[in-house]
């Protein structure tokens, strides 16, 4: 994995903070194997033991979230039929990393400063203090410091979060780690298939080598799977093209007519809505699609009586 020079510094900084208990923030475009390397800095350090617990901020429903973070107890909410254990408590001892942390609701941001701030977690519906040991790994590919500026991310959070910082660089600035990353790939890959390791030849290592590879590691790992897949050969076959070609989205359809502003807030605002999957706040946002603050934008929609559910 690391044999240019970038990402053997990078493994380097990982040994340095491995040790210690202070919070690792890992930055990097999606793909660049942040859970990858949040793994190694737990399998180094004195935790090793203990539980490694991984949790996707982004692929939690806000309503959930808080849940999965601390735990619930039994009727906290319309559901809850029994105690349920959150990552935090299930994570003592060991390491908790927070992958796509900036994902994170505002309301979830200050209970979590709370965990690592005073080591203790409250369940949803409870009221007693759990002391918990948890080291914090968190990971992001966005920019939170844009974040700071239009309110969507606490900056005491950020800086209790942000004491180790690792920037992991594209695999595309990195081009001396594709042989081997590809000599690993394939062969994990063809264990579970149960074939022979297919030669990889100097061309197409040289066209791998020569690749933008917008997804990173992870596009590198599709693409050597589908080329598995396609050929049986003893020789790896890189299809052709690489990548799809990406579509440019559709443009807007042109107005027919004059409508009030509201209709034409409204319409603007939906479709913001809808662009973001009913997310308000972070760079893909509604808010930051529609230039204002999350705050602003909530109150149109309670003027307008817009629903953001209907558009989750």
């Amino acid at each position: 994995m690391a044999v240019s020079a970038a990402m053997r510094a990078i493994v380097g900084q990982c040994e340095l903070a491995a040790p210690h208990t202070v919070s690792v923030l890992l930055r990097g475009e999606s793909g660049t194997g942040k859970e990858v390397l949040a793994r190694f800095i737990h399998s180094c350090s004195d935790r090793a033991a203990a539980p490694f617990i991984a949790v996707n901020c982004a692929a939690l429903p806000d309503a959930l979230i808080e849940s999965e973070l601390f735990g619930h107890e039994q009727g906290a909410f319309t559901g809850a039929v029994q105690r349920h254990i959150g990552r935090f408590e299930r994570a003592s001892g060991g390491t908790l990393f927070l992958d796509e942390v900036a994902e994170l609701p505002i309301s979830v941001q200050a209970k979590l400063l709370r965990a690592l701030q005073e080591r203790i977690v409250e369940r949803v519906g409870g009221r007693e203090a759990i002391g918990v040991d948890v080291r914090v790994i968190s990971a992001t590919h966005r920019p939170i410091e844009q974040m700071l500026d239009n309110g969507a991310f606490r900056s005491d959070l950020y800086y209790r979060l942000n004491v180790f910082p690792i920037a992991i660089p594209a695999l595309r600035e990195r081009p001396e780690d594709i042989p081997e990353l590809t000599r690993r790939k394939l062969t994990q890959m063809c264990e579970r298939m149960g074939r022979e390791v297919p030669r990889v030849s100097r061309n197409a290592l040289r066209t791998l080598c020569a690749a933008p590879w917008p997804g990173n590691v992870r596009e590198l790992e599709n693409l050597l799977e589908r080329a598995l897949i396609l050929n049986r050969g003893d020789e790896l076959v890189l299809p052709a093209p690489l990548f799809a070609e990406r579509q440019p989205p559709p443009a807007p359809a042109a107005s027919k007519g004059v409508v009030s502003l509201d209709a034409a807030l409204r319409a603007a605002v939906e479709a913001a809505l809808r662009a973001s999957r009913g997310k308000l706040y972070g760079v893909d946002g509604a808010a930051a699609l529609l230039g204002v603050k999350p705050s602003t934008l909530q109150a149109k929609m309670t003027k307008l009586g817009i629903d953001r559910n209907t558009f989750t």
